[in-house]
């Protein structure tokens, strides 16, 4: 089975290559960190890792990478002569990571080809490999077997989309789940589903949400540069994580809305559609500010403005400035993104009714009455009435956030349970 995985996985890179390569030549975010991929491992990790025992973190992109902080420092202060190296697979998670663990020991993940994977196993020879939610590749799980590494899958989860998937191919998946040590999932039902799956019921446990467990983030040097240079007594709309077909709908409403003292920080999912995004609000007549260029030259921010967020991991401080904050990718059939990082600051959320991606969580805040779901007809007349009044929301959705901590600590302790000379 793993030699036509092979096979394929290589006939389907070698049919693709034009199109990558094309992509390298045009955009070069393909080639970024290609030898890597390919199995050579950075000079830079292996001097990272100097002899010690090693944990290897994998992290898929940025939203990942920021639920495994905490985890990672925990994981630090509990395992001193440790060194904790963390792969990811896109480029702006990669950028992500160094900006929080350092580059020294940040790398990208290796295609899921013998030699490649093989070259990473020899050279870091980890003692645990962590993969969080479900970045699960046949190929590493089995060349970890051989080599003997326990691999354990945190924040797991399966979502409504994904779970048919899965079962279609279960026959496949059961025999590849079989070599995890432990599969920690975000929920009662994810664990349930994943046990569906095929993962023996002995190694799966519900130990809750690691992006619960994110803290706030602090005030940074730019959310206080930004607020300086807003009008006084601004409202400010934070539309954040928001993809393709939602900033259309989003800007027609703030067309509509009293902008005279209110200011829209709108922040594109993937800042490279930044400069469609920046014709869109140009379109309706209304000012752009593109973050980059302006905080370069930082002047007063006019109300009516929309100031775009053409960065990468800067949108969870810059909710501190929000009085109302719109979380994207749930207007469209995308599944949503995450609501608990404007929710713990205390500002009230807005969602459309695509949250599958987040559907425990999302369930759970509703309970509370700790966000507002939206169509895209009501979409316009909600954030309206939020900007004007606000209903409590913001301080119900705070609590909830820190009535939901803990998954971090149960984490931890599964986690070194498998290490060697560690018990539970």
């Amino acid at each position: 089975m793993m030699l036509l995985y092979s096979l394929g996985l290589l006939l389907a890179l070698v049919l693709t290559a034009p199109v990558w390569g094309w992509r390298m030549v045009r955009q070069g975010r393909y080639r970024e960190g290609l030898r890597a991929r390919l199995g050579a491992v950075p000079a830079r990790l292996q001097a990272f890792v100097a002899g010690r025992p090693v944990v290897w973190v994998h992290c898929v992109s940025v939203g990942e990478t920021l639920a495994a902080v905490r985890l990672i420092a925990e994981l630090e202060a509990a395992l001193p002569g440790y060194a904790v190296v963390v792969s990811t697979t896109t480029p702006t998670g990669q950028r992500v990571a160094r900006e929080r663990f350092g580059v020294d020991r940040v790398f990208f993940f290796p295609l899921d080809l013998a030699f490649a994977v093989r070259s990473y196993l020899r050279v870091l020879q980890p003692k645990l490999l962590v993969l969080m939610e479900s970045e699960l590749w046949p190929r590493v799980l089995v060349e970890c077997e051989r080599a003997q590494v326990p691999v354990a899958v945190v924040n797991a989860r399966v979502s409504d989309r994904s779970l048919p998937r899965y079962m279609r191919l279960r026959a496949l998946w059961k025999p590849l789940l079989g070599k995890v040590s432990l599969l920690l999932a975000q929920s009662e039902e994810d664990a349930r589903r994943w046990r569906q799956i095929g993962a023996p019921a002995e190694c799966v446990v519900a130990a809750g949400n690691l992006k619960f467990d994110i803290r706030a983030a602090e005030e940074t040097p730019l959310t206080r540069l930004v607020r300086q240079h807003l009008p006084a007594g601004a409202k400010v709309l934070v539309c954040g994580s928001t993809h393709e077909g939602e900033e259309s709908l989003l800007l027609d409403c703030w067309k509509t809305l009293p902008m005279a003292e209110r200011v829209m920080v709108l922040a594109p999912r993937h800042p490279e559609r930044a400069g469609a995004v920046e014709q869109l609000v140009l379109e309706r007549g209304l000012q752009a500010v593109r973050l980059t260029a302006w905080r370069m030259e930082p002047s007063s921010i006019l109300g009516g403005a929309v100031l775009l967020v053409d960065t990468v991991g800067e949108l969870s401080s810059l909710y501190a400035l929000a009085s109302v904050a719109f979380v994207g990718g749930s207007l469209i059939p995308h599944g949503g993104q995450n609501p608990l990082e404007p929710a713990r600051l205390g500002v009230p959320v807005v969602m459309g009714g695509s949250y599958q991606n987040f559907r425990g969580m999302v369930d759970a805040m509703q309970r509370e009455q700790a966000i507002r779901m939206v169509t895209r007809e009501a979409l316009c007349d909600v954030l309206d009435e939020l900007m004007t009044r606000g209903d409590g929301m913001g301080e119900r959705g705070r609590l909830f956030a820190a009535s939901m901590i803990g998954a971090t600590e149960r984490t931890v302790a599964a986690l070194l349970s498998l290490l060697p000379g560690r018990v539970q």
